[in-house]
């Protein structure tokens, strides 16, 4: 049947903007995600009541996008796959290095928790005769050390930079290495005594004891020195009106509230501040120092 103008006219205005709603509400949607240094489930409880406070704040909703590995969250942000990440310190260098120069511009760091200034990690053991880091370098040839991830930031680059800084060498002191994926594995590994000792941060350690769900045998052997980690970063050309909205989303939380403090809680932050790409220059330099860097 041959359409009459007018009515050719309006099929193709139908088209146009059946389009444009698509294009609207494909940019109404805020991707988040983050790396996955806990088990999956864990982060989507932490990340639920968060999403829905971002939707409240931004207007928009919220997509929270489940990945692989450290380095997918690194990928899916450099190609415009996602708009916000969580992401360690190692990761957001890695992420910055990737995008800088690129046509969408390099990642920008937006806040971090307070805590995360002075982040730390713990070294472990269920072995009663490693009860020190010269203890477990003394044993080590015949010992299984357990990092969590090779990109993670405080279960892997600080604690290697640190036992370099202490005279041991992770790949020759010991008698294998092990990468558990994850920081509440590695916890598993040393508890099961499928590693003799392993390293996670500070922050999923002591949620772990608060939970009760460390075997009591499995002690602190060593504490890194403090260092900047994770924070939340947004693509390099993310409408700045909306970049605005979500930096002042984190910084407005308060713990006097009680949705809020639920918020806060389960992200394991008193406050987030603003951060800065300069706080991971120390970052960088200890992951060139280990050779994580090329």
């Amino acid at each position: 049947m041959k359409l009459s103008r007018r009515s050719a006219f309006k099929v193709l205005l139908i088209c146009v903007f059946s389009q444009l709603s698509v294009q609207v509400l494909a940019s109404d949607v805020l991707r988040v995600s983050a790396i996955p240094d806990e088990a999956p489930t864990e982060l989507q409880r932490k990340f639920t009541p968060l999403g829905k406070y971002l939707e409240q704040q931004t207007g928009m909703r919220v997509s929270f996008v489940p990945v692989s590995d450290y380095a997918a969250v690194v990928e899916a942000l450099a190609t415009g796959k996602l708009d916000l990440a969580w992401l360690g310190g190692f990761t957001f260098v890695q992420a910055r290095i990737r995008t800088v120069g690129s046509a969408a511009g390099a990642v920008i760091p937006l806040v971090q928790r307070e805590e995360d200034a002075r982040f730390t990690s713990k070294f472990i053991s269920a072995d009663p005769s490693i009860m020190t880091l010269a203890d477990l370098k003394a044993k080590g040839k015949n010992k299984v050390f357990s990092f969590g991830s090779p990109s993670s930031t405080s279960g892997h680059l600080m604690p290697r930079y640190y036992m370099m800084q202490q005279g041991i060498d992770a790949d020759k002191d010991f008698k294998n290495i092990a990468f558990s994926g994850t920081h509440d594995a590695t916890v598993a590994f040393v508890a099961s005594g499928k590693a003799d000792a392993g390293v996670l941060n500070a922050s999923v350690w002591e949620k772990l004891k608060e939970e009760k769900k460390v075997d009591p045998a499995v002690h602190v052997i060593a504490t890194t020195p403090p260092y900047f980690d994770y924070n939340w970063t947004v693509r390099g050309d993310l409408n700045p009106a909306l970049v605005k909205k979500i930096t002042e989303a984190f910084l407005k939380l308060d713990s006097k509230n009680p949705q809020q403090a639920e918020i806060l809680g389960l992200q394991r932050a008193t406050r987030f501040i603003p951060t800065k790409k300069e706080n991971y220059d120390g970052i960088e330099q200890a992951a060139r120092s280990a050779g994580l860097l090329k």
